[in-house]
């Protein structure tokens, strides 16, 4: 995955800055460069996963400008041929060496043009001073806090910056900071135009979109391997990949022994696309032992991004021990563009349509934000088809009536699409949704229930919960987690913008947890 950080003026204490820094050696572990630039300095710690040898260690330089970026740029080449036809000249295979040239030709509009997850600290050596720019969906993390003088400092991860800045917040999606101010380059969520498209001409466009987005991610120099839950979305990015690939993919699935709903289904599909598929089982024990370690990484509180977190965060450990992959296709992304069960009770297209703006603006506070926890700190990369910037575009310009659940299956569109071409079995193309927290095993979210209320009695937990002003716990649950997250992050509640609940005010969303199995149309996702 690779960290970077950004020191944009004088560090006072060295030492605390190199040690926070190095909280996060996991997500670059092969190589790490800490330089001066004008009065500040960029870091790196390297993950190699395009251009291996060291030419492609960063930061970059030219000309006394430098450049550190967490990213993948898709389709780099075209861009560094059309550099070379202008007189650049490059020194290794990384896709980020181009970002400099770049930034020379076109200045900030450059963010506009990458088709990428990235984030980026760039310091401009004819101005002396910093930039720093984020991907319009948040997929590759970035924070930022001022120091005791003022300086605004920029890191990978809120662990980075502890210590070293008074209030931390997350760099705003597909925004850029330049002169003190954060500037939007691109609103992934704004509709220009209602794209009008006939059902079939949608599904069309939306499989040729998702099949693109997967085949640009299978590109590296290092190994790829698959998580693969058995649900849809995890199943259709593995079904695209074993369809381009002369070999078989390789899979991963997670489960408790007893009662994991995905593991049965994981091995259907995994045997359907002849993977090389592995089982990852957890206990109970492992559950409970991880869970403050998971909360530090993470860095949030939210209820449902820990507890999916739990099988996530053990099964990237699984391979990260075991295996020689160094990069993760996963499917997140999917929920938030095609609705999860609760959007079922949504009261209009407009509702969806809004809740799904909401929920992709906030992706990097949730989703997003467990896969690259759990990845990455288990030196392995994340890389989300669904997140793939043409194809969220179109399917958040199709006009809302098409995306409703109209047809008594949720996510239609997405299912129709593939279901001609033999990229799944009936059964899993057509399975209703279950939670990922659920589904490796309903009894993993009991455990964790169960131990939060061995912690507190009732008057306890009404007494510590008024303690909190910002997104105040609502459970004993809520309130363990919350408390594990003051111990690593104190006061820093506001990097999180609340719970991820389904939207209270529709009727049949007004419920206590945030798992889908309390909603009236769970059905048999849990079967």
């Amino acid at each position: 995955m690779c960290s970077i950080v950004g020191y944009c003026g004088r560090v006072e204490d060295f030492a605390a800055f190199q040690k926070a820094f190095d909280r996060t050696l996991s997500r670059g572990p092969d190589d790490t460069r800490i330089v001066p630039v004008g009065e500040g300095v960029l870091g790196f710690h390297r993950l190699s996963i395009m251009g291996l040898t060291p030419s492609g260690m960063q930061p970059f330089e030219r000309e006394g400008s430098y450049v550190v970026c967490n990213g993948e740029l898709y389709g780099f080449e075209a861009q560094r041929a059309m550099l070379e036809k202008k007189g650049y000249t490059f020194h290794s295979h990384s896709d980020c060496e181009i970002l400099l040239p770049l930034y020379r030709e076109y200045g900030t509009e450059m963010f506009a043009l990458l088709d990428a997850e990235f984030a980026c600290v760039l310091y401009d050596g004819e101005t002396g001073s910093f930039l720093a720019a984020r991907d319009p969906i948040g997929i590759r993390p970035l924070y930022y806090g001022y120091d005791r003088k003022g300086v605004i400092v920029f890191a990978s991860e809120p662990q980075n910056l502890v210590g070293l800045v008074g209030e931390i917040r997350p760099f705003p999606p597909g925004h850029y900071y330049q002169d003190g101010k954060f500037i939007c380059y691109r609103d992934i969520t704004q509709v220009k135009a209602v794209c009008r498209d006939d059902v079939e001409t949608a599904c069309g466009k939306i499989r040729e979109k998702l099949i693109a987005g997967v085949e640009k991610r299978l590109v590296a120099d290092a190994n790829v391997g698959f998580l693969l839950s058995g649900g849809l979305d995890s199943s259709l990015v593995c079904a695209i990949a074993a369809k381009k690939s002369r070999e078989p993919i390789r899979t991963f699935a997670i489960g408790m022994r007893e009662d994991a709903i995905d593991l049965k289904y994981a091995r259907q599909a995994a045997d359907y696309l002849g993977a090389d598929h592995t089982e990852v089982y957890m206990t109970p024990q492992e559950v409970i032992s991880s869970l403050e370690e998971v909360i530090r990484l993470l860095g949030t509180f939210d209820i449902t991004t820990i507890r999916a977190s739990m099988g996530m965060y053990l099964v990237c450990k699984a391979v990260h021990e075991n295996t020689d992959i160094r990069v993760l296709l996963t499917g997140e992304i999917s929920d938030e563009l095609f609705g999860y069960k609760y959007t079922d009770f949504a009261p209009s297209a407009q509702a969806f349509q809004e809740e799904s703006q909401k929920r992709v603006r906030e992706l990097h506070m949730y989703d997003v934000l467990r896969a690259d926890r759990c990845i990455s700190v288990n030196s392995l990369e994340a890389r989300v088809p669904f997140g793939d910037l043409e194809f969220v575009e179109y399917v958040m310009s199709l006009d809302p009536e098409r995306k409703l659940n109209k047809y008594g299956k949720g996510k239609y569109l997405l299912r129709r699409a593939f279901a001609e071409g033999g990229y799944l079995p009936e059964e899993i193309l057509w399975r209703e949704k279950a939670a990922f927290s659920d589904a490796v095993g309903h009894s993993m979210v009991d455990y964790l229930k169960e131990y939060a209320e061995s912690r507190y009695t009732d008057q306890e937990f009404e007494a510590a919960r008024q303690s909190y002003d910002h997104a105040r716990p609502f459970t004993k649950e809520s309130l363990l987690y919350r408390e594990i997250f003051e111990k690593y992050y104190p006061g820093q509640g506001e990097m999180i913008v609340d719970f991820w609940m389904p939207n209270k005010a529709w009727e049949g969303c007004d419920v206590d947890d945030p798992s889908a199995r309390v909603l009236s149309n769970y059905g048999t996702s849990g079967v």
